[in-house]
């Protein structure tokens, strides 16, 4: 699934080519992906300009004259640029054409992203509204997590996924955080302590960074607006990594289930904190 980085490195790239782009077709050819495509998509967007294109948490928001395009990618999304109409390959559900045949395109096997449209504050929507703050916000800091975290009886693991919480850290990239952090992913969230919060914000921080820098992670089928895949999973310390050595004391990297996921750590390198 794509996560924060690879959804921002689709954004990034998008940015070099769709700007002040003005829309001369649509081609919808499914319109039932995880909820309906929004009816006359295509009279909706015709001639309408794009002003601008933002991300909030895993949604792409493309701003356009008179609203905005919301797209998520869900479980197997892409979007890739075109500079003309290649042949349509199996799950291409959705062109924009722009004036000057620049085209882009939704391709979506399993059919479990979205492209809604709103004339309304897009931030506003049902599907944003409600949440948490951007990893790399101001208002994500260690006294935030350690409030959220104080009186919740859940995995730290499953905390720092709740998107209501913070937005962006998925299976991947908490399975590195929590390595990185010194924290056994079973943790109860309401045994971390203040100290352990600095370490996830700082850490939660700096592995998106690193992995937006590298293109995202290439897990299966991800690549980004041009074809070109993410090179974050070079760097991969436990996530995948079950049976082989920890990069730091040579054990071997096991995994638990959590909440359906599977959860990798190093059993000695990830001791549960001593309850506070």
């Amino acid at each position: 699934m794509p996560e924060l980085p690879e959804v921002e490195t689709v954004l990034r790239g998008l940015k070099t080519v769709l700007m002040q782009q003005q829309v001369s077709d649509v081609v919808v050819r499914c319109d039932k992906l995880r909820w309906p495509i929004t009816a006359n998509l295509k009279s909706i967007l015709m001639r309408q300009q794009v002003l601008a294109l933002a991300r909030r948490g895993k949604y792409l928001l493309i701003h356009l004259t008179k609203g905005t395009l919301i797209i998520h990618l869900g479980m197997s999304g892409r979007l890739c640029v075109l500079t003309n109409a290649l042949p349509l390959k199996p799950h291409d559900h959705v062109d924009v054409v722009f004036s000057d045949q620049l085209l882009l395109r939704y391709n979506d096997p399993r059919r479990f992203g979205a492209i809604l449209w709103t004339d309304e504050d897009p931030y506003q929507h049902v599907l944003l509204k409600k949440l948490g703050p951007e990893p790399f916000d101001s208002a994500f800091t260690a006294k935030y997590l350690f409030e959220t975290t104080s009186s919740t009886r859940v995995a730290i693991k499953a905390l720092i996924m709740n998107h209501h919480m913070v937005v962006g850290v998925g299976n991947i990239y908490a399975a590195e955080v929590l390595f990185l952090s010194g924290i056994h992913p079973a943790t109860l969230a309401n045994q971390i302590s203040l100290e352990q919060c600095r370490l996830l914000v700082k850490f939660i921080k700096q592995v998106l960074k690193k992995a937006i820098e590298q293109g995202g992670t290439t897990l299966k089928d991800f690549v980004n607006s041009q074809g070109k895949p993410g090179y974050f999973s070079q760097k991969l310390k436990v996530y995948g990594r079950e049976g082989l050595p920890c990069v730091s004391c040579q054990s071997l990297v096991q995994s638990i289930t959590l909440g359906q996921r599977t959860s990798a750590f190093c059993p000695v390198c990830q001791k549960a904190p001593k309850i506070r």
